[in-house]
């Protein structure tokens, strides 16, 4: 299962041996990883590398310790992309416009995608996400209407039927919450721009509905150019 390791950089080796068996297959999500001295053993190597490989494993999201159980390939890696990404904006100073011209560039596809993808379900659910959406604009719920635009943005994404689309999609998501302070809620102080989103929000809906990729593509860049030119605007 596991082969012997020599190198002075022991745990990157352990580490990259774990994320191989991870892609060929060998380790499957929930699977349970032999001990630290098990590992040692198989791998022989020391504790220590072990130890070392599993920390950096567990921080970029692909096992979780389990107190008392051991340790887990992660039963989701939703999350595991979010640790360097941010990182990687951080260090290169990164500015807040580059993650929303990232998120069109994703949306965009996922559009055009649910369109041939999507099941009628799928379809089905979006226009009742599109339906609450009106619903809470008319209420003044802003709460409860950007937790229904996320849900929109991401039942597009899982019609796509790209699980790496999706993943980044998420991310992407996080890294707006973290690095754009308020995003969603900058643009829904003005009135105009709240009946605005609704609108768009359906067109994106019934362009994915009338199955045309090329329109359901549009439809989101003009979506996401609008929150771009808000964001901009309120920076001001």
């Amino acid at each position: 299962m596991f082969s012997p390791i020599k190198s002075t950089k022991v745990y990157e080796l352990v580490i990259e041996q774990i994320q191989n068996m991870i892609a060929n297959g060998d380790l499957k999500k929930g699977d349970k990883l032999p001990s630290e001295r098990q590992l040692a053993e198989q791998l022989m190597v020391s504790r220590t590398s072990v130890r070392e490989a599993l920390r950096a494993l567990q921080i970029i999201g692909l096992i979780e310790v389990r107190q008392g159980d051991g340790n887990f390939i992660m039963e989701s890696f939703d999350h595991c992309l979010f640790q360097p990404l941010s990182v990687m904006f951080m260090l290169h100073e990164s500015r807040p416009e580059e993650i929303v011209d990232l998120r069109r560039i994703i949306e965009m596809e996922t559009a055009s995608l649910a369109a041939r993808r999507g099941t009628d379900e799928e379809i089905r659910e979006m226009g009742l996400l599109i339906e609450k959406l009106k619903a809470y604009n008319d209420l003044q719920d802003e709460k409860n209407s950007v937790k229904v635009d996320k849900e929109f943005h991401y039942m597009i994404a899982q019609a796509s039927k790209n699980f790496l689309l999706l993943n980044i999609l998420n991310v992407i998501s996080s890294l707006m919450d973290n690095f754009i302070e308020n995003a969603r809620g900058m643009i829904l102080t003005n009135q105009k721009n709240k009946i605005l989103l609704v609108d768009q929000h359906e067109n994106i809906y019934k362009a994915i509905a009338n199955r045309d990729p090329k329109a359901a593509s549009e439809a989101m860049r003009v979506h996401i150019e609008l929150i771009i030119q808000e964001y901009l605007y309120k920076l001001k």
